[in-house]
């Protein structure tokens, strides 16, 4: 009876915590796909005023970022450190989603920039608030290294059903809904996205739980920022794992932004878009499920790093694809599937530098850490989303037009291929110095042998 009820929590707790991405992908994924798309060709607003409002808006995420960072460390509830936040932030993020998609017709063009800048930080903001725990969260529901592999598994199979759903439905849907408006196409389907969302977020708040709640109320609440910081700089697998964080995301943001663009103006097929954009979404669940079993037999830094060179063999081929439909899909499943097991594991080492910051530093920075990871996502994304703009506005890309200059063509091959692939060979370079699992058993040792005593 107790082995069933310790596999009937491990499971609600791993599809509680999945659940969590479900919920951010159907907000997020709309707005990693379609965003720009909606400012320059339904809003028709300005390329490189947009790629400013990107840059601006990341720099004002990285102060949110590391406050909420900070809030979750210093946060001592019977719920938790990192389980209030699904429950505060899962109405707001809804409801600034739908607003981001939401710019009124009638305003001018400045009163358009306005608003998209109000909606955007805030949409930002609220996204810091219900992301940042999905991270910081993770060490807090397990002490087992390979269990975080499957909660992190859990949480990518539901990242990308999320994905999928928007990826597969998405434009048909704006098209349904708005009768033919685009403009009121987009407002609905982020209405009935955010509401889902909220939803999901308070079903994740139901059915996780955190270890050693009253342990941590007990302890010394008075560290400081300072104290987080000067932790992490001392937390050298850390380093190493955050630096990657900008080239394997900024690649993969600057991509998925130029997918419409790509397989509309230079393949010459937007249906195309939606094939690719589904297959990039359900082959990640084949090579996702397969990370925990893997994942048991190898490094985590060596499934990491065979997964990457998969999903660069993808892309490549892709890219000598041309317009060959059928080679395209091909190249699509291969990067996806690589990209599935990728995502996985990079999930899983994500909570292995907050052991070993404890570890060396005594100090706890599950929350500054798993901030300032954020924080260089969202880096990455703005550097994507300004990279995107002043391509697309040096490319000449004329929003809306059947023919595209040569120009445009090339800034877009750019975006959607060969700045990805540099992206993803400078990643692997990157981890190949990652050297945490090798000592990881020996620290967790220590720990807990340190918890013992204590």
């Amino acid at each position: 009876m107790t082995m069933t009820m310790n596999k009937m929590f491990l499971w609600r707790q791993r599809i509680g915590y999945g659940a969590a991405d479900f919920a951010c992908n159907l907000i997020w994924q709309m707005i990693s796909l379609y965003l720009l798309y909606y400012y320059t060709d339904i809003a028709h607003l300005n390329g490189l005023a947009i790629a400013s409002m990107f840059v601006v808006c990341r720099v004002i995420d990285g102060i949110t970022d590391l406050l909420i960072g900070y809030a979750i460390d210093k946060t001592h509830t019977r719920w938790g450190k990192s389980r209030p936040y699904f429950l505060w932030g899962a109405v707001p993020f809804a409801l600034f989603a739908c607003l981001a998609f939401s710019v009124p017709e009638n305003f001018s063009a400045s009163s358009k920039l306005i608003y998209c800048y109000i909606t955007y930080i805030g949409l930002s903001f609220m996204y810091t608030v219900v992301n940042i725990p999905m991270a910081s969260i993770l060490p807090a529901l397990t002490d087992n290294a390979q269990e975080r592999t499957n909660l992190a598994t859990v949480r990518q199979f539901f990242a990308f059903l999320g994905a999928s759903l928007v990826s597969a439905t998405a434009l048909h849907l704006v098209d349904v809904l708005g009768n033919g408006n685009e403009q009121a196409g987009f407002r609905w389907v982020m209405l009935l996205f955010g509401v889902i969302g909220a939803l999901v977020f308070f079903f994740t708040f139901f059915n996780v739980r955190e270890l050693h709640v009253e342990e941590e109320d007990r302890l010394d609440k008075k560290t400081t920022l300072k104290d987080a910081l000067r932790s992490l700089a001392q937390n050298t697998p850390w380093k190493i794992f955050a630096c990657n964080i900008l080239f394997m995301w900024g690649g993969y943001f600057l991509q998925t932004g130029a997918l419409v663009y790509y397989y509309s103006a230079v393949v010459g097929s937007r249906e195309l878009s939606v094939t690719v954009a589904t297959i990039l979404s359900i082959a990640p669940v084949i090579s996702n499920l397969c990370t925990p079993f893997v994942a048991s037999r190898l490094e985590k830094r060596t499934v990491f790093l065979g997964s990457s060179l998969i999903q660069l063999l993808g892309l490549m081929l892709i890219w000598f694809a041309g317009n060959q439909s059928v080679l395209i899909m091909a190249g699509a499943v291969i990067s996806g599937f690589g990209y599935g097991m990728k995502n996985s594991i990079y999930f899983s080492m994500q909570a292995d530098p907050v052991d070993y910051g404890l570890w060396k530093t005594g100090v706890d920075t599950a929350g500054t850490l798993s901030a300032v990871n954020g924080f260089l996502g969202k880096v990455a994304q703005a550097l994507a989303g300004g990279i995107s703009g002043i391509l697309i506005a040096w490319g000449g890309y004329v929003g809306g037009a059947s023919v595209q200059p040569a120009s445009a063509i090339l800034a877009i091959e750019a975006m959607y291929l060969y700045i990805p692939i540099g992206c993803i060979i400078l990643s692997m370079i990157i981890m190949w110095f990652y050297r945490l699992d090798r000592i990881y058993p020996q620290i967790m040792k220590e720990l807990n042998e340190k918890k013992v005593l204590e």
